[in-house]
């Protein structure tokens, strides 16, 4: 955020109300107290004027009304001008002295002599003539400028008729001067107290924004989600509880902020260490957040797909138009497979709603299923192998059982063929069968070895005899076995039929006459035991597979040999169950070799039961 320059601020705000307050207040006061004084000062200055006029009526109006029978006695114009002449006028004023017949008989105005014995026109004697009244006016000299104050008073007799009139003339200059004098003092005094008001004001304004200055610093600070420091407190009034309302926030934001900070923490947590992927989109589809699982599933960096279309991150633009219709589907398998590997995702599709229900974006969360969908292909391929091998032998059955039923019975040579292939083929199935319930038991755990110490090189000696006393003609038995003894700790019953397998499968797949190898060694804290046989041999490729339930390299050859493609992976499940280990090598054409590790008893090793 940036600065606020002092005149956009609040503070200079304040300082200019707080100065215009005052200049109206000021204003107010001034011309208020202007136009008192000036009413005073006016008011007392005509006032002293008509105190004058009021003597000088006094004296005039018994000169008017002396009796002038008398030859000696002086004429009307002579006392008239003698009182005008003992009058205390001052030069702030003129006075002229007219009769009734408007004739000027004295003045104190030495400009105005000429004017003696001559009528007046002047309209304020006329009317003061006319009416009897006192005409008072004030007057504005154009050619000097200068304001007048002037009267015309009456004369009057005994019967109230007016038989003279008193006019003056008197400049109102001097009062406005001295209220001129008087405003320019009182302007000077406003200018002085609009400037320490303005300082003044400048600390208020100062005191009043200071805590608003702190709680905005302090808000910056809250919102880099530093809540240690606090506001302080100047006062108990409106700003004061404004800071500890304030201070409260910052307690409140500082709990929510933490838990919400641990929430955080927590869900990238579990985003982090998800297996599954997580990819939150907006309502447009544009990526949001994708985590870690997400982008090494979909081989993508979260941060480069920030802001993709899901639809193009999933390659699904070709499949689905508009993100919306993923709300529907709910879940689907994407193939990601390429010519090396199969790979398969599951992505559910769920909606992020706000407070209205409006849908806001999109989640969805993405799951590795190609374990799952082998084991689904495994198992569709096992229950298909299992019919195939159990339709095998009854379609056989059925057929020399039909052959029996039609008459073949009666024939006594065919007749024992026939009912030994059925028992052939029953006793088929029902190794099978035996098979197939061992493989569950050691699938659910449903089976406990009894294991014992037991010398493997004798128990081995003793599990070839009783091969090579029943081999075929033409077979030989190469024994390469150590002298000393190797103790381990094994199922008896179990080790014999894994035994027995390996060395079964050597015979079947051997050709007349071959040779079969058997060997053991020391290997650190295992036995090594080997049996080679000189076979047809495996591929590559085939090597791990022969260990699947019902998997053969050669069918065709299998079915002649017979057995139920299941003895290989019951080795393994026992071999694995001993916390040994058991694999093939082979070479196509040169035979194969079927190996097999068993922990000794006495030396230290993993996984040890």
């Amino acid at each position: 955020m940036h600065k606020i320059g002092f005149f956009r601020s609040i503070q200079l705000k304040f300082i200019i109300i707080y100065i215009l307050l005052l200049l109206v207040a000021v204003q107010l006061i001034g011309s208020y107290v202007a136009s008192v004084l000036e009413e005073e000062l006016t008011g007392n200055f005509t006032s002293s004027i008509d105190d004058r006029v009021d003597v000088l009526t006094y004296y005039l109006g018994e000169a008017f009304s002396k009796d002038r029978s008398d030859e000696n006695s002086p004429s009307l114009v002579d006392d008239v001008q003698g009182i005008v002449r003992d009058i205390d006028t001052t030069n702030t004023w003129s006075l002229l002295v007219v009769d009734s017949q408007s004739r000027v008989l004295a003045t104190n105005d030495h400009n105005m002599d000429d004017n003696v014995g001559k009528k007046t026109t002047l309209d304020t004697v006329q009317r003061a003539l006319l009416t009897g009244t006192e005409q008072p006016d004030t007057l504005y000299d154009l050619e000097n400028g200068t304001r007048i104050y002037v009267n015309a008073v009456p004369l009057l007799n005994e019967n109230n008729n007016p038989v003279g009139v008193i006019y003056f003339e008197s400049s109102l200059e001097e009062v406005y001067n001295q209220l001129e004098n008087i405003n320019d003092i009182f302007l000077r005094g406003s200018i002085l107290a609009i400037v320490i008001s303005a300082i003044l004001g400048i600390f208020v304004a100062r005191a009043i924004t200071k805590p608003i200055k702190e709680m905005r610093r302090q808000a910056l600070t809250m919102a880099k989600g530093d809540f240690t420091q606090k506001v302080n407190i100047y006062g108990q009034d409106e700003i004061g509880q404004l800071a500890e309302t304030f201070n409260d926030l910052n307690d409140r934001l500082k709990h929510s902020y933490a838990t919400i900070e641990e929430e955080r923490r927590k869900l990238s947590s579990v985003l982090s260490n998800m297996s599954d992927g997580v990819i939150a989109t907006d309502l447009t589809g544009a990526v949001t957040l994708m985590n870690e699982a997400a982008g090494k599933l979909i081989s993508q960096d979260p941060e480069v797909s920030q802001g993709k279309q899901l639809l193009d991150v999933l390659h699904l633009d070709e499949k689905v138009v508009d993100i919306s219709e993923l709300q529907d589907s709910g879940s689907m398998i994407i193939d990601f497979s390429d010519e090396e590997q199969i790979f398969l995702l599951r992505a559910n599709f769920s909606t992020v709603t706000d407070d209205e229900e409006d849908i806001t974006g999109f989640i969805t969360v993405l799951s590795d299923v190609t374990e799952q969908e082998k084991l689904e292909q495994e198992r569709r391929e096992f229950v298909s192998n299992v019919s195939h091998e159990l339709r095998t032998p009854l379609t056989t059955m059925r057929s020399y059982m039909e052959a029996l039923t039609d008459g073949a019975w009666e024939n006594k040579e065919i007749a024992p063929k026939f009912m030994g292939v059925v028992q052939n083929e029953t006793e088929r199935m029902i190794r099978m069968v035996n098979d197939l319930l061992q493989l569950s038991r050691m699938d659910n755990k449903d089976y406990r070895l009894q294991k014992e110490r037991m010398d493997f090189i004798e128990f081995f000696h003793h599990i070839i005899d009783r091969f090579e006393m029943n081999v075929p003609e033409g077979f030989q038995f190469n024994r390469d076995l150590p002298n000393q003894s190797y103790y381990v700790s094994i199922d008896v019953d179990k080790m014999t039929q894994v035994l027995d397998n390996v060395i079964s499968n050597a015979i079947k797949y051997s050709p007349n006459g071959g040779t079969i190898t058997f060997r053991v060694s020391k290997q650190r804290y295992q036995l090594l035991i080997s049996v080679e046989d000189q076979g047809m041999g495996v591929a590559y490729d085939k090597l791990d597979k022969i260990f699947d339930r019902f998997y053969r390299a050669d069918k065709a050859r299998t079915r002649k040999f017979g057995g139920t493609g299941l003895g290989l992976a019951i080795s393994k499940e026992l071999v694995e169950a001993h916390h040994g280990r058991i694999w093939a090598s082979s070479k196509e054409g040169k035979g194969t070799t079927i190996n097999i590790t068993l922990p000794l008893m006495g030396m230290k090793r993993r996984n040890r039961s």
